[in-house]
């Protein structure tokens, strides 16, 4: 337990070094959007229930008011902007497959897209493993398309940015030791805790984490993620409100 308490100090002293290092945009602490319901942090560790290192991972959109979640205009990695406003579910897909041919990455494809009240939030999977790859945000006023922060960067062993960059060394804990079951279980229980009366959805595996919906009386209300090798869960608190959502079966290959 001594050397795991080491351990740990020794990434959140890095995190602070590199993050300083990063200038403005990179905060340790509670994701913008809001903290979790009940006061909770985003990120929630399973060890004693003590929150864990939250971290934006973006610049914000310039003019953007911090703290309220807009996110989706940062300058994560690479973005491409469409020629303007994204008004729907369809124009959401094709923003997020351009931008994925722009990566160069080949065999995937958009297994769902879903629209919230500040941004359009979309899952990209692989086509041999339907396993995902990555989740992506556009924004709905510019088309701009970001990885989304959290989990997608930082658990995210094979398509996160610590994959053969700077957080390689500190966070390369790839083996998925919880179960689609177990993520389930775990989530319900976060959501006893800060979502009364909230239900757990299915689990979407990633590459060394799970992304699950939660819902209320049958209707999504938001999503977390909990990561594979630990049980930490992280809440999206970045979205807002949900408004609806289209799901692929492996036909919009990329």
């Amino acid at each position: 337990m001594r050397k795991r308490l080491v351990a740990l100090g020794a990434v959140t002293l890095l995190l602070v070094l590199v993050m300083g290092s990063l200038g403005a945009g990179y905060v340790l602490g509670h994701a913008p959007g809001g903290h979790a319901p009940g006061g909770a942090s985003p990120m929630w560790s399973r060890m004693g229930g003590h929150p864990g290192v939250g971290w934006s991972g973006c610049d914000l959109h310039e003019g953007a008011e911090f703290g309220r979640g807009h996110w989706v205009s940062g300058s994560c990695e690479r973005i491409f902007p469409s020629e303007g406003p994204v008004a729907s579910l369809g124009e959401a897909q094709e923003a997020v497959v351009q931008y994925v041919e722009q990566l160069g990455y080949e065999d995937l494809h958009v297994t769902e897209v879903m629209e919230f009240e500040r941004n359009y939030y979309a899952i990209v999977a692989e086509e041999e493993t339907n396993i995902g790859a990555m989740e992506l945000l556009v924004d709905k006023s510019s088309g701009v398309v970001t990885p989304e922060p959290g989990p997608n960067m930082m658990w995210n062993v094979e398509y996160g940015m610590h994959r053969g960059g700077m957080m390689g060394a500190a966070w390369d804990d790839a083996e998925m030791l919880i179960s689609p079951e177990q993520a389930r279980d775990i989530t319900q229980e976060w959501l006893h805790a800060n979502f009364p009366s909230r239900e757990a959805g299915t689990p979407d595996q990633f590459y060394g984490y799970y992304t699950l919906h939660f819902l209320k009386d049958g209707q999504i209300e938001g999503m977390l993620s909990v990561r594979g090798s630990t049980g930490d869960v992280w809440y999206h608190s970045w979205h807002g409100d949900f408004v609806q959502m289209t799901e692929n079966h492996g036909d919009e290959d990329l």
